[in-house]
């Protein structure tokens, strides 16, 4: 197999790589600003990459490698460091990083100071701080201090490219990075690079928008702040927030997400890269739908209206199920997770009620070729698998005037609708207080998928997990030391001006409420699981595509990393 030897260590490699990505495949810190995996061979603007290369000496008479006195080989480096991003391994390769060679260092501190000649003193202010390439680098790799004392060279400031990216020239290094991804990936070709030398910068043609459906994207590879959202825009700092694993459950592709919260808010979602879903990107529709999670929610039990105790409302709940039984809509919901929709087709199951029902929430001409699909809802297949059957609101609400009770899952647009047309016969889980929901008979606040952990099928068939990202009222100890939370939230005391004790909703999960009403009813045989952790493993056994989940003792921290910076080797 071949072989290449770095900093003096040998690696085996396969196939034809390139010399940065097997780098920092092993774990091995090399800067780097232009490259990126999502996109085609870097142009080597940055030069900040840089290597020695070597190859053994060969005598020229027999081809025989020349050894020195300790019998090594002896190698003969190039005339000047090389550019990794561009290079390819080949066998019996020799390469020299900063950590073995004076060379690269020196040339690493040189490419840094001259990136920061120009470079304006924003990090106080700027968005990107906390997670910021070129600060980082420069901390690590860079001069101590400038020797330039003449005035900056300065740009355009605060430019709205478009209705959600805007522009701070001064800070751009031009590695083309979001050039190449409109070029590349989205497609749209809206960014250029114009002017010329010291005084370029990313803009879009004249009279045209940045308005691209991916545009965010180019925030997120943005390695200096050049380009920030506009929506976030000094909103918060990266070491506010807490950062957890979570999936977009804004249509059936299920893109892998980063949720940030501070202050039990979502302030942002940002791309978490997953090959075989969405490989490092997100849509600007999904990514902007972070509020979905913040405003209008329902905390607390609701019966027609009027707020009552949460055992009152399960007891009542639980009576009525027994007084209808066999006499009962059972709708599920492809907004609703796995363990939602299994939970209430067995308690279904229970009160032998057979067919369960789900409304499909198709938005034509939303899709793309890309990653935006029509299907608005994140487990439709999950619905499929679970044996639920699709069917259209008016199918749904001509059933419903038949049945003697209507209990919905997690369907705020369908329950809008029931509760206009059988009024008190509805009873509902839901996440909002939706149009018209003072009509129905019990309304129980269901957690929404960042308030617990929960599973996905996204339309290719992949189970993918969400963790618990915020806080709710009847959190236990465990759940409580098991979320991910940021430092000001860690600490902080209701008393604190910041804090906002009104954003820690009063909700469940639909399944734990379900678990209470089987008690209730002697339905145990059914459906009774005490923890997740149980219900997770049976749901694995039952439930092909999540037969390869494994539930972690905590979920895995999405902050931002200096080694492999934007590079996921999954």
């Amino acid at each position: 197999m071949p072989t290449v030897y770095i900093d003096g260590k040998p690696y085996e490699y396969e196939g034809k790589v390139r010399l940065l990505e097997f780098i920092l495949r092993q774990g091995i810190d090399l800067p780097y600003f232009c490259y990126h995996p999502g996109l085609s061979e870097a142009p080597t603007n940055c030069r900040m990459c840089l290597v020695e290369i070597g190859y053994p000496e060969r005598d020229r008479n027999t081809g025989e490698i020349i050894k020195d006195e300790q019998g090594n080989p002896k190698i003969r480096w190039g005339h000047k460091p090389m550019t990794s991003c561009n290079t390819f391994l080949s066998d019996g390769m020799h390469v020299k990083t900063h950590h073995t060679s004076a060379v690269i260092r020196k040339a690493q501190q040189g490419v840094l100071e001259f990136m920061l000649i120009n470079h304006p003193l924003d990090c106080p202010i700027c968005d990107q701080a906390g997670e910021c390439p070129l600060q980082i680098f420069t901390f690590l790799y860079g001069p101590e201090g400038s020797r330039f004392e003449q005035n900056k060279v300065h740009k355009p400031k605060r430019i709205r490219l478009g209705p959600r990216v805007v522009l701070d020239a001064e800070r751009c290094i031009n590695c083309t990075r979001c050039v190449r991804f409109t070029e590349e990936i989205s497609k749209s070709h809206q960014l250029t690079i114009i002017a010329r030398g010291d005084k370029n910068f990313p803009m879009t043609f004249p009279g045209q928008p940045f308005d691209d459906p991916y545009s965010l994207n180019t925030v997120d590879i943005c390695p200096v702040g050049a380009l920030t959202s506009a929506d976030f825009r000094f909103k918060a700092r990266v070491w506010e927030m807490s950062s957890t694993p979570g999936i977009c459950t804004s249509c059936a592709k299920g893109c892998n997400v980063t949720y940030w919260v501070r202050d039990n808010h979502v302030l942002r979602l940002t791309p978490r890269p997953n090959p075989k879903v969405n490989q490092y990107w997100m849509c600007d529709e999904g990514r902007l739908n972070y509020e979905h999670f913040n405003k209008n929610r329902l905390s607390g039990a609701w019966a027609k209206g009027n707020a009552i105790p949460m055992d009152e409302a399960l007891r009542y709940f639980a009576k009525q199920l027994q007084n209808h039984s066999g006499n009962i809509l059972f709708i599920g919901s492809a907004h609703a997770s796995v363990e939602d929709n299994y939970a209430l087709k067995q308690l279904a199951k229970g009160l032998k009620c057979d067919t369960l029902y789900y409304v499909p929430h198709i938005q034509e001409g939303w899709g793309d070729d890309f990653l935006r699909r029509d299907d608005r809802t994140p487990n439709a297949k999950g619905c499929e698998l679970l044996q639920i059957q699709s069917i259209s609101l008016e199918e749904l609400q001509a059933k419903a005037q038949q049945a003697a009770m209507v209990v919905l899952l997690n369907d705020d647009e369908v329950a809008e609708q029931l509760a206009a047309s059988v009024g008190d016969k509805l009873y509902a889980f839901a996440h909002h207080h939706f149009k018209n929901w003072e009509i129905a008979q019990l309304l129980l606040p269901s957690a929404m998928a960042i308030e617990g952990t929960f599973t996905f099928i996204n339309e290719d068939g992949i189970a993918q997990q969400c963790f618990q990202a915020k806080q709710i009222k009847r959190m236990t100890p465990e759940m409580w030391m098991w979320m991910q939370k940021s430092r000001l939230d860690s600490s902080g005391v209701a008393i604190d001006r910041w804090r906002h004790p009104e954003h820690i909703i009063d909700c469940l999960p639909a399944w734990t409420f379900i678990t209470s009403l089987c008690e209730y009813l002697n339905l145990e045989r059914f459906f009774s699981f005490k923890d997740y952790r149980s219900y997770f493993e049976h749901l694995k056994k039952t439930i092909q595509p999540m037969a390869a989940l494994q539930l972690p003792k905590r979920p895995p921290k999405t902050a931002f990393k200096r080694t492999q910076l934007d590079f996921a080797i999954q």
